[in-house]
């Protein structure tokens, strides 16, 4: 082999072994960890859509009930503003 295929080899084994020790790589070797994880990603995925959406959803509400000039929207708004109260 010539020089440059054997420098080349040389640095392709090295990148490897480098790609090898990577954080991602090591979390990811074994299937019961890679359970682990995609599980706490999910739940930590879901629990913050379910915040990020309540915490929408009542802005829009909040803000649909201090709508004095739509009557019909603005009414609607502040009996569902009543009834989160309510329940609370």
């Amino acid at each position: 082999m010539s020089d440059t295929i054997k420098e080349d080899l040389s640095a392709l084994r090295e990148e490897l072994a480098r790609l090898n020790n990577h954080r991602f790589i090591r979390l990811h070797d074994r299937p019961l960890r890679l359970l682990a994880f995609n599980f706490a990603r999910g739940l930590a995925f879901g629990l913050g859509t379910v915040m990020g959406a309540s915490l929408l959803l009542s802005v829009v509400v909040w803000t649909l009930s201090q709508i004095d000039f739509l009557p019909v929207i603005g009414h609607w708004a502040s009996q569902i503003v009543q009834q989160i109260e309510q329940a609370r």
